[in-house]
């Protein structure tokens, strides 16, 4: 029952800061915005490419930052899978399907549109992210309007979405390999496996240690954040056989360590410094670009598409159930509300490709496509409460009694 207790306020402290986290970039992508196209952009710009160690600034933060970023999302990952939400099929059915569809339609969407240029098609994976900071923030604005199990289904989702975007970093974006780099980045790996399995469980050897890594990773040509998800991987998940209390668990104390700085400095930098968009000299043909119509109409229909079908397939075929106490409706506006790409997007985006015109295509493109499923996500959710249809208690009193016990589960939390 300790046990359950703590997963469950794991999955809240995620919910809590993932909303307030999102809140704030919201405000600091506004604000680049805002700075891009007024007497202060120069200094900006030139701030993003002022040389430190080898890197620019805006380097130091796509490398170094954000591998911390993906340390983060590497433990919830891993806990997750292995002792949380996603542990059991019965609980990761409907997350995994849906974020399967919410990845196949946007990518294809976009290849679609982008088939006859191999360049811009490197960018087809831009669509498929979904930002669960954006999302959440978005959701935490709507309140008690939405029921608790939809916020958990997206901040599951999402987690699995992550888990795809780290393979598709790994795999389609990688550049030329170095080779020693590499071995020595495996060596470490190595080492870090060692740790585990000889069950040392203070954080300073795998942190030193990754820092190794990702200066290896950053050499090898494989894209440096991924060493933030090895090193999780590596991170002991119970403290030990005789006391497994997650509280203790090494890889629990990072995580409890990590979530403020994650939410509230390195995605909040990350999107202050690249969703900076200057419109000077832009013209609006640049939203019939076929990069912007790719990653906009992706995030937009497409993963509404995919993530609401391939749920309505799983829960039809009997697969996957609905959300507890949510509506066909709600759980539409929660599709919609995937679309938000935002630090991700823009993240694959930068990846994909290096020429200034075409990533401030993919900024427009995530700009409109997260933007439009933000706003009708949100207006469709807080509508939905009064387009449910009245209580039958011949119909409805055993299922809203079980229903309500869940929640109050929940809310013990």
């Amino acid at each position: 029952m300790l046990q359950r207790v703590r997963k469950l306020s794991l999955l809240r402290e995620l919910l809590e800061s993932g909303a307030a986290g999102g809140l704030l970039l919201m405000a600091c992508a506004v604000l680049a915005l805002f700075v891009a196209n007024s007497p202060l952009a120069e200094g900006y710009f030139h701030a993003l490419h002022v040389p430190f160690a080898g890197l620019d600034l805006l380097h130091w933060i796509n490398d170094g930052l954000m591998a911390i970023f993906f340390l983060f999302v590497g433990l919830e990952i891993k806990r997750e899978f292995l002792d949380g939400q996603l542990s059991t099929w019965a609980n990761r059915a409907l997350p995994c399907i849906a974020a399967a569809g919410g990845v196949v339609v946007p990518g294809l969407i976009y290849a679609s549109l982008n088939a006859g240029s191999p360049e811009t098609l490197r960018g087809w994976a831009i669509p498929t992210a979904t930002d669960i900071a954006f999302a959440l923030g978005v959701l935490s604005l709507l309140g008690s309007r939405v029921p608790t199990s939809l916020k958990i289904f997206l901040a599951t989702l999402a987690i699995v979405d992550d888990l795809v975007a780290v393979l598709i970093i790994a795999v389609f974006y990688t550049a030329e390999l170095n080779t020693a780099a590499l071995m020595g980045a495996a060596l470490v790996t190595l080492v870090l496996l060692g740790f585990n399995r000889l069950k040392v469980k203070r954080l300073a050897p795998y942190l030193v240690m990754g820092v190794a890594l990702w200066w290896l990773v950053l050499l090898s040509g494989v894209h440096a954040t991924i060493a933030g998800v090895v090193l999780a991987m590596t991170i002991p998940l119970h403290a030990s056989k005789a006391a497994p209390d997650d509280a203790t668990s090494p890889l629990h104390r990072l995580e409890h360590a990590l979530s403020p700085w994650v939410a509230f400095l390195v995605v909040p930098i990350f999107g202050f410094a690249n969703a900076g968009l200057s419109f000077a000299g832009m013209t609006p043909s640049v939203l019939a670009e076929p990069v912007t119509l790719g990653v906009a109409l992706g995030l937009f229909f497409g993963k509404q598409i995919g993530v609401f079908g391939a749920a309505w397939l799983a829960i039809r075929l009997g697969v996957a159930r609905l959300p507890v106490a949510a509506s066909w409706a709600q759980l539409y506006g929660v599709s919609l509300l995937c679309g938000i790409g935002f630090t991700m997007s823009l993240f694959i985006g930068l990846l994909a490709f290096r020429d200034a015109a075409l990533q401030n295509e993919v900024k427009v493109g995530v700009l409109v496509g997260s933007l439009s499923s933000a706003l009708i996500g949100a207006t469709l959710l807080s509508l939905t409460k009064r387009r449910l249809p009245a209580v039958d208690p011949s119909r409805d009193h055993q299922a809203d009694a079980t229903a309500l016990d869940d929640l109050g589960r929940e809310d013990a939390r």
